[in-house]
């Protein structure tokens, strides 16, 4: 038996990386990984049955705290509302209508990749189906069109993440119950950085343009005010539907789960009046959805048990008292798990990552005086890079089989917007306000 938190701690990651690298479930390697940290602690207790029974309540009493929450249930809505509006042709409507309104702009259509994704992220919650869906679209058609192919896949990879980063965003609902941080607070905080990083890939794009012309085609396409306003058509609807959740969120009538099962509704609505729905969409939808649920309920409900074994047997405390005795500035603590995040990012996916190192991370850097809301929008920075990072980046994935290009090619013209994403977390961690300034201006 042991007795030591920290050599407790260093024994579970061990045995989780173990579990995770052998093919099991996440969510059955999360919960093994805390059973055996129950077992091999020194309980002090006489009979080995008494044990098992502290690690069966302990197990049973998570999983009901981590599935009883009214918040994750706007979970499975919004999935099926992004899945609605993947599995219909909303989103070539949505490309059609920006066209008219970027071509203008220096980068002409390499900024639809960045429009498109912003605006996508805001409907689906998911950097995967945002990457997928605008990616499908718009590379091939970047690329007939004569723009180039390699700025056209670096601009999605980018843009892609948006998808966790903007609201509606699956990873804010997941962080803010496990966190037990408002997700309407999160919500609002996270839409000025991610306007931001928008604004930077954008100026990103412009400047590439200018300085190389051959990313463009020798003659581009001209629209006029008639092109623009009868595109209208296509754009206005995609953002009536962003107003009704995000407005319904925002203005207080409506806490995230309700205004999810209102986005539901708006997006049958809008498959149905662009005719774009059929039983076999709608099939098609709910099993996704179902799946993806599952899926990440599962892991929630293991990262949740573990959270409470590492509670229980004093890792969380221990590991922050140790943190503290190191003397770092809450800069250098920052910027070491910053570091931390980059590399398992390379390893893990991002659900994986929050859920598994929140736990422990968390109650450090509140002890280091890092508010809860601003480390949320830190932390979806951080997945949002494990999304284009190697070996593991699913955006990587997506794009390479859409692309049909080597992964070093799509690594290559991913990186400058890996370095403008770092770019935007240090804004952030110098400017903070940046982050609180609408949920300090709108939800008092």
């Amino acid at each position: 038996m042991i007795a030591d938190p920290l050599i407790l701690a260093v024994i579970l990651i061990t045995v989780m990386f173990v579990f995770l690298l052998s093919s099991l479930w996440i969510g059955v390697s999360l919960m093994l990984t805390g059973i055996i940290g129950m077992l091999i602690y020194d309980h002090n207790l006489p009979p080995v049955i008494s044990i098992f029974d502290k690690v069966g309540d302990l197990l049973a009493s998570s999983l009901y705290d981590a599935m009883n929450s009214w918040s994750l249930a706007a979970l499975p809505m919004f999935i099926l509302m992004g899945e609605i509006l993947y599995k219909s042709s909303i989103s070539a409507k949505l490309l059609n209508g920006l066209r008219p309104w970027l071509s203008h702009i220096p980068g002409g259509l390499l900024h639809v990749n960045v429009a498109a994704c912003s605006l996508f992220a805001a409907v689906s919650g998911s950097s995967t189906a945002t990457t997928a869906t605008v990616g499908k679209i718009t590379l091939d058609e970047l690329q007939k069109r004569g723009y180039s192919k390699h700025l056209a896949m670096g601009s999605l990879a980018g843009s892609g993440t948006l998808g966790y980063l903007i609201p509606p965003s699956l990873i804010m609902i997941i962080y803010g119950v496990m966190a037990d941080v408002s997700i309407g607070k999160l919500f609002l905080a996270g839409l000025l950085p991610g306007l931001l990083m928008a604004s930077l890939y954008s100026f990103y794009i412009m400047y590439k343009a200018k300085v190389d012309p051959s990313v463009l085609p020798a003659n581009e396409e001209k629209y006029t005010w008639s092109d623009k306003l009868h595109s209208l058509k296509d754009l206005a609807p995609i953002f009536l539907l962003i107003s009704l959740v995000l407005g319904s969120i925002y203005g207080g009538y409506a806490t995230p789960t309700e205004a999810a099962a209102l986005g539901v509704l708006g997006s049958l609505i809008l498959a149905a009046y662009f005719k774009a729905v059929s039983l076999e969409i709608l099939k098609n939808a709910l099993l996704n959805s179902i799946r993806t649920s599952v899926m990440i309920g599962f892991i929630i409900a293991g990262a949740v048990f573990l959270s409470q074994v590492i509670g229980f047997l004093g890792i969380a405390r221990a590991m922050s008292e140790f943190i503290t005795g190191l003397g770092l500035t809450p800069m250098m603590l920052i910027l070491i798990i910053g570091i931390m995040y980059i590399i398992l990012g390379m390893i893990l996916e991002a659900i994986s990552i929050v859920v598994m190192t929140l736990p422990i991370v968390l109650p450090i850097v509140v002890l280091a005086g890092f508010d809860p809301l601003w480390f949320g929008v830190f932390l979806v920075f951080m997945v949002e890079m494990a999304q284009i990072t190697p070996p593991v980046g699913f955006s990587l994935f997506v794009i390479q089989s859409i692309s049909n290009e080597k992964i070093q090619t799509i690594l290559k013209a991913t990186f400058p917007f890996f370095i403008l994403m770092i770019v935007t977390v240090v804004i952030i961690t110098v400017f903070p306000e940046i982050v609180f300034f609408l949920p300090d201006q709108m939800i008092k």
